[in-house]
């Protein structure tokens, strides 16, 4: 006989990356405990209004004020950048548009089109390769 299984457990800080809010926001009992796989997926699917005020208003992780700025978490450092930031303040850099921004900017989308053209290479590389498989494979039969 299996003994129980024990519910799939994991410290606030991973919860709060998963839910992509900024831990330090987050009510303390929820900072103060270890949240389940299923609870997890109920702060998820239907988020009570600390969690969706967090989502729309911040203070935001990194990674998401990155996203919302177009640049890297790297690029956030490069401008100075080493907190959370709000909406609001998101906003205003935005509006602002300083010069390490609208570089950081210039560097994400050289970033994406270099890996734009290294995926192009590599599905010819691959389409390539399964072509001469293909024609291996007929050739023996």
């Amino acid at each position: 006989m299996t003994p129980p299984k024990t519910p799939q457990t994991m410290k606030p800080a991973t919860a709060a990356k998963k839910l992509g809010v900024y831990l330090p926001a987050t009510p303390q009992e929820f900072q103060e405990s270890l949240v389940s796989r299923e609870e997890l997926n109920t702060l998820q699917s239907d988020p009570p209004e600390w969690l969706s005020e967090l989502r729309r208003n911040g203070p935001h992780p990194r990674p998401t004020v990155a996203a919302r700025l177009g640049v890297s978490i790297a690029g956030l450092a490069r401008g100075g950048v080493t907190e959370a930031l709000t909406t609001e303040q998101i906003n205003e850099l935005r509006e602002e548009e300083p010069d390490w921004l609208v570089r950081e900017r210039a560097v994400q989308a050289q970033v994406r089109e270099e890996e734009e053209r290294i995926a192009e290479r590599d599905a010819k590389i691959a389409a390539k390769a399964d072509k001469a498989e293909r024609a291996e494979r007929s050739g023996r039969n």
